[in-house]
């Protein structure tokens, strides 16, 4: 408990305290937001944005990663697989979300990289993400990820290597491919109003952190190994590796995303940009492949499933009725917007419904154990 404690703490003091230094940094080296793109010509407000300092999530990411290393090593222990294997999404997703935000900031456009070239650094990402953790058992024989789509566990039935090896390790990459990339690009699109984005992920990242520790609590390979615990707790456990230090890279994510909060909140002081959006996207994808929650993830991201959700809904009536719109624009909430809703309202609004979801999710979680005991 106490790396915890101690994890969140750092990360949460070196957002919240250091933001100014980068902010001094990034206007000295001209990481302005550069506003040209069809939404922002489309709401004027937009456009006293230009210039406010951007790729603000390296911030957040620096501290998530001294937070995490620093409460471990106070609290007496050593990195382990899983918690590294989530820094690993959170540094390759944020650093092909570097590239894009760098591209635009040094040509004072509104494009950087294409979408496919940002795919595909996604998948560069992805892939030893998947190899890596469907390999290197502990001594239980636990793998970081799983072999099986996942809801509140394993589904046995819902075995991705059932037809042999090979297709599997097709099947399975190409599952968390579409996890990694939609969630990614789905956080990318809800980063279009001040908050928007880092408060959302808050909710979704301190949820999957009480998960984590909810599944450490409750671990196949700790309660009821040679106890003499009841069959009925043992039947509830969880075959999760590396419960705690899931907790506590969440824990110090989410901490650092708070602390930065208070710079992005309405009127935003530094946007997180691509990079942050993107490293968002990493830690919720890997959270959720490692605590095998993968289904969950729909609702526990229910704000961000939303925005990627409308941008899909609107290109396919576009298409299917030759022209007429569903919204008058996509993300959401700049239909939202469109509607002459101020932009606080929003934010505070998706802030309270990302929270709902979150705790419903937890919730559900929770009681699925209940039904297990």
């Amino acid at each position: 408990m106490r790396s915890l404690l101690m994890a969140a703490a750092i990360s949460l003091a070196f957002t919240l305290f250091l933001t100014p230094v980068f902010l001094r940094l990034f206007r000295r080296w001209g990481w302005g937001q550069v506003i040209r793109t069809p939404e922002d010509i489309a709401n004027p407000s937009h456009e006293a944005k230009r210039g406010t300092p951007t790729m603000g999530g390296l911030i957040f990411i620096v501290g998530t990663i001294v937070g995490y290393f620093v409460g471990v090593y106070a609290g007496g222990s050593t990195p382990a697989l899983s918690a590294i294997l989530v820094l690993w999404l959170m540094l390759g997703f944020g650093a092909v979300g570097f590239i894009d935000d760098y591209m635009k900031v040094k040509s004072q456009r509104s494009l950087g990289l294409s979408g496919w070239r940002k795919v595909i650094g996604q998948l560069i990402v992805m892939i030893p993400f998947g190899v890596v953790a469907l390999n290197f058992p502990n001594q239980w024989g636990q793998t970081p990820a799983s072999g099986h789509v996942s809801l509140f566990r394993d589904i046995p039935w819902l075995d991705l290597f059932a037809f042999g090896v090979v297709i599997g390790w097709v099947v399975y990459l190409i599952w968390i491919a579409v996890i990694g990339i939609a969630t990614s690009n789905s956080v990318n699109l809800t980063d279009g109003l001040d908050g928007l984005a880092a408060g959302a992920g808050v909710f979704v990242v301190s949820a999957y952190s009480l998960i984590a520790f909810w599944q450490f609590k409750q671990s196949c390979t700790g309660a009821g190994a040679g106890t003499g615990a009841e069959d009925e707790a043992l039947a509830a456990c969880y075959q999760v590796r590396d419960p705690f230090s899931l907790a506590i890279v969440g824990a110090s994510f989410a901490a650092g995303l708070i602390g930065f909060l208070w710079w992005n909140a309405p009127k935003a002081k530094v946007f997180m940009g691509d990079v942050g959006s993107m490293a968002i996207g990493g830690v919720i994808t890997a959270m959720a492949i490692l605590t095998r929650t993968e289904l969950l993830l729909f609702v526990i991201a229910g704000v961000f499933v939303l925005s990627s959700g409308s941008v899909i809904l609107q290109r396919t009536y576009f298409k299917l009725t030759r022209g007429k719109r569903l919204f008058l624009m996509s993300p959401f909430h700049h239909h939202l917007e469109m509607r002459g809703w101020p932009e606080v309202t929003i934010v505070v609004r998706l802030w309270i419904i990302s929270g709902l979801l979150a705790i419903s999710a937890v919730g559900i979680f929770y009681v699925e154990w209940l039904t297990l005991v």
